[in-house]
């Protein structure tokens, strides 16, 4: 056996972050190009269209494929894809641009020079069609919904070569990697089936307790976690890296589980983001994907199991990777230990309901814990953090529907 091949028809990696005399060369030729800048969010994908974390993609996305993708989830050319990948620009600027040139992409932020395009194509597009048919809703107070709708009013498609990913900061080094490093270490520790768990949170038992189901019918589990953007009152990746290496030496065997970082900037929407979850971590090499409840939700937007439905309703060879669909899981006093819905016969009362919104609600509030929450040395990690924050730099932590009356 051998680990599940990269996404797409040619089935290998296609990175297109330049090297060598090739990054040199494109470094110059930049300093004359035309400007545009990007946001955190188009700055991210382009990153991960660099470590081709994004193969097949050759760049951002034209008008066909942007509308195949958001009505279909296929490109013009039939391969799959669940949520459009773009580039923006205002009007004003995109009249300067013309078709067939070269443009430099500038991270809005830091100024920094990232890549470059060459633009095949300018159009506009349908900002509510697209949120309505990725995010089910065109509600502002939806996170992602609000980053599309500020877009400028003309896409910027064509193919890009990419110069730069040192917008990610030096404390991420140990965890970052790119999908053929990521592959390498699977191949070294002889792995063919690997299932990844995503996270923008520390993990708590609930975390723990998938990832050991996972391990106990895998080759081994990564621990894949976000470095990207977060919203506000999100606990640090630096930190969240502290506190999972903790619970990896002490609570899971040795060469069980590996934890890496991925510099994608979360867009919250559920079960579409799911599937691109799912298409890149087989670009990482992943054979399974544990999604549990409420993947890559914001708020009330949707429902506790949305993300498990939209795997069945996809075409079966849309992905060489399958999904490994978790119940909802908790600490049972009856039981005395971590069970789930299909594994518990007890009543609500005897449970005690994890998750990572109430965790953070708890610390930033300096509650206590209650036991079985999450591991002792966890939490002495994010209780130090917390602890270092201001009052002006804790954020309200909202709890939504799907979290209420959990513990």
């Amino acid at each position: 056996m051998a680990l599940v091949n990269p996404h797409g028809k040619e089935k290998k990696l296609k990175p297109l972050l330049l090297t060598g005399s090739e990054l040199e060369a494109a470094k110059e030729k930049a300093k004359s190009l035309k400007k545009l800048p990007m946001t955190s969010r188009e700055t991210s994908d382009l990153i991960m269209l660099g470590i081709g974390a994004f193969t097949p993609l050759e760049g951002f996305m034209g008008k066909k494929d942007w509308q195949g993708v958001v009505d279909n989830y296929t490109m013009a050319d039939g391969t799959f894809w669940p949520i459009p990948i773009t580039l923006s620009a205002t009007k004003e600027l995109s009249e300067e641009i013309r078709i067939g040139e070269e443009v430099a992409l500038v991270d809005f932020e830091t100024s920094e020079i990232i890549g470059i395009i060459t633009v095949s194509e300018k159009y506009s597009i349908d900002k509510a069609h697209e949120c309505q048919k990725v995010f089910k809703t065109t509600d502002m107070e939806h996170p992602g919904v609000q980053k599309v709708m500020a877009q400028g009013a003309v896409n910027i498609a064509g193919k890009v070569v990419v110069l730069s990913e040192s917008t990610y900061p030096v404390e991420f080094k140990e965890i970052y990697m790119r999908p053929a490093e990521v592959r390498k270490v699977f191949e070294e520790k002889g792995w063919n089936t690997v299932a990844a768990f995503q996270t923008r949170n520390p993990m708590h038992r609930s975390h723990e307790y998938l990832a050991k189901v996972a391990v106990e019918t895998t080759d081994g589990v990564l621990i894949h976690q976000l470095v990207g953007k977060l919203k506000p009152g999100d606990i640090p990746a630096s930190v969240r890296a502290v506190a999972i290496n903790t619970l990896m030496d002490k609570y899971f065997v040795k060469n069980t589980i590996v934890q890496a970082g991925y510099p994608m900037e979360m867009r919250y929407a559920g079960p579409r983001e799911a599937l691109l979850h799912a298409v890149f971590r087989q670009n990482y090499g992943c054979s399974h994907l544990i999604v549990g409840r409420d993947h890559a939700g914001v708020g009330d937007f949707y429902g506790p199991f949305d993300a498990h439905k939209i795997f069945d309703e996809i075409p079966k060879n849309a992905l060489e990777l399958k999904p490994l669909k978790m119940d909802l899981t908790f600490y049972c006093h009856k039981c005395d230990g971590m069970a789930s819905t299909r594994t518990c016969p007890h009543p609500k009362e005897d449970r005690l309901t994890l998750s990572g919104t109430m965790l953070r609600k708890l610390l930033s509030e300096g509650q206590e814990v209650p036991d079985h929450f999450s591991r002792p040395e966890v939490l002495s990690i994010l209780k130090d953090y917390y602890a270092s924050l201001s009052k002006e730099d804790k954020v309200e932590v909202k709890l939504h529907k799907a979290a209420k009356g959990e513990i």
